[in-house]
């Protein structure tokens, strides 16, 4: 590409979409950093009792494992995405691939369990550079007409991702692939890490915000701190049974947004370039769209409460737990790679159809657990998949669709930020609820119980979601 061509791209970003005739061969090398990070999220899941043995690790340090990862991906996301904006989306999608396999291995070759977790502190924050670039891209890259279809493959990664971290955790750690046990979960991503890396560096277009801005490094401490203190209290509050300190961090994350809300304020009006566009939050529809990512979101308790469920209240096998999701990951899998016509054919009413298909499913769940359905368990969950495929690209599309391209890595970031800390209210709230219910002798009875209560309150959420989809305004759909 010669430089006049490089500049052409930069400035005219989205409009010049449909002339880059690499576009769909891009799409697989940034879906690549979109699989990665919800991958090495599920599947340490299942390597945690290896990790625990082999490392002599305490239970705090084994759970840090995780939370270390997840506080923070969630963190730094919106920031992440504002780098690519400001710096070039393909050259932070690259710094963030490299960055993301070099932890890998450092996590695969860890000897104590300090080194691992920070392995995985440097994995969250490779991440954090690496995913928002993918939704920004897509963004840019593909005209309207086409957002739609690669949306509902980036849906279909999750989905993909989802069954892979649930089924090749237990495979990798029980098989012990070239005499590893835990390690192979993280050394898996190298291979996919170069082959990512190699690709982006052969078909990833450049493109960033038209103007030159500098990095608002001040809004970058303000709203880290912001969400670092809403973020790791939700992560580590249940298990440290919400000491006062972790009830502090929680009541100054408000104080916190004020100020920096008030910091970018004065910003913008001196001129600067802050953060976070505030125009954005002036955006109903984008605000709107948030607020059902959100609630969808919290959805991830699920995860926590059904394997629970089965593994504590049936006596089922780790690996048996993860097989026993894969109606739903199929479900989800299938309905992303099916949404783009849907989206084609109902606009933004495809998120009211997916609302409606997870809270039938879900409802179902609930009824088969309870013993009032006692066939319909894998149907509903299959039902809830299909809403939740449906509903992933939908959600995205209506929230970053209509957002000027050079804020599309803000956005990406935002949005993504959005369904980590959705994930993380709804493990610490619902997930609180279940373990609540379940008292300190719990049955069987007691473990279907806690699930159904606390399953309801997603279902409760889910519908939620669907009214406020209703106030988006509708699209014209296509004949």
């Amino acid at each position: 590409m010669t430089s006049e061509t490089a500049e052409t791209a930069h400035i005219h970003e989205a409009g010049d979409a449909a002339a880059d005739p690499r576009r769909w061969l891009a799409l697989p090398v940034l879906l690549t950093g979109a699989f990665l990070p919800i991958l090495d999220f599920n599947v340490v899941n299942l390597a945690l009792p290896a990790i625990r043995d082999n490392l002599g690790a305490s239970a705090s340090e084994v759970q840090f494992v995780i939370s270390a990862y997840a506080a923070t991906y969630a963190v730094f996301l919106i920031t992440g995405g504002r780098l690519g904006d400001l710096f070039g989306r393909r050259r932070m999608f690259l710094t963030g691939v490299a960055g993301f396999t070099i932890a890998s291995v450092l996590c695969g070759i860890a000897w104590s369990p300090t080194m691992l977790v920070a392995g995985r502190i440097l994995q969250g924050l490779a991440a954090t550079v690496m995913a928002p670039q993918v939704l920004a891209s897509i963004r840019v890259l593909f005209p309207a007409a086409e957002q739609g279809r690669a949306l509902g493959f980036y849906g279909a990664t999750f989905g993909l991702a989802n069954i892979c971290g649930q089924v090749l955790g237990g495979v990798l750690v029980s098989a012990h692939p070239f005499g590893l046990a835990w390690q192979a979960i993280f050394l898996i991503n190298v291979p996919i890490g170069l082959l990512a890396f190699i690709g982006g560096l052969v078909f990833l277009t450049d493109s960033r915000a038209v103007k030159a801005q500098r990095l608002d490094l001040g809004g970058v401490v303000l709203l880290s701190l912001t969400l670092g203190l809403l973020v790791y209290p939700l992560i580590e509050g249940r298990e440290s049974g919400w000491p006062a300190w972790i009830v502090a961090m929680l009541l100054a994350a408000p104080l916190m947004l004020s100020a920096f809300v008030r910091f970018e304020a004065r910003l913008s009006a001196r001129g600067g370039d802050p953060l976070v566009a505030l125009d954005l939050l002036r955006n109903s529809d984008f605000m709107i769209g948030l607020v059902m990512a959100l609630a969808f979101y919290m959805l991830s308790s699920f995860y926590l409460t059904f394997a629970v469920y089965l593994q504590s209240g049936l006596h089922q096998s780790p690996l048996a737990a993860g097989l026993a999701t894969l109606p739903f990951a199929t479900g989800f899998f299938l309905a992303s790679l099916a949404s783009s016509y849907v989206m084609q054919r109902l606009g933004v009413r495809a998120l009211t159809l997916g609302f409606a298909f997870q809270v039938v499913g879900f409802g179902a769940v609930m009824l088969a657990v309870g013993g009032a359905l006692p066939r319909g368990l894998d149907a509903g969950l299959l039902c809830g998949g299909i809403g939740f495929g449906i509903v992933m690209p939908s959600v995205i599309k209506a929230v970053i669709g209509n957002i000027d391209p050079r804020h599309a890595g803000l956005a990406s970031g935002m949005m993504i930020s959005t369904f980590q800390i959705g994930a993380a209210l709804g493990v610490a709230i619902i997930g609180g609820v279940f373990y609540s219910l379940l008292g300190p002798r719990p049955g069987a009875d007691d473990y279907a119980h806690a699930f159904t209560i606390a399953l309801g309150c997603n279902v409760a959420l889910l519908a939620l979601g669907g009214w406020l989809s209703l106030w988006l305004p509708r699209e014209p759909a296509a004949g």
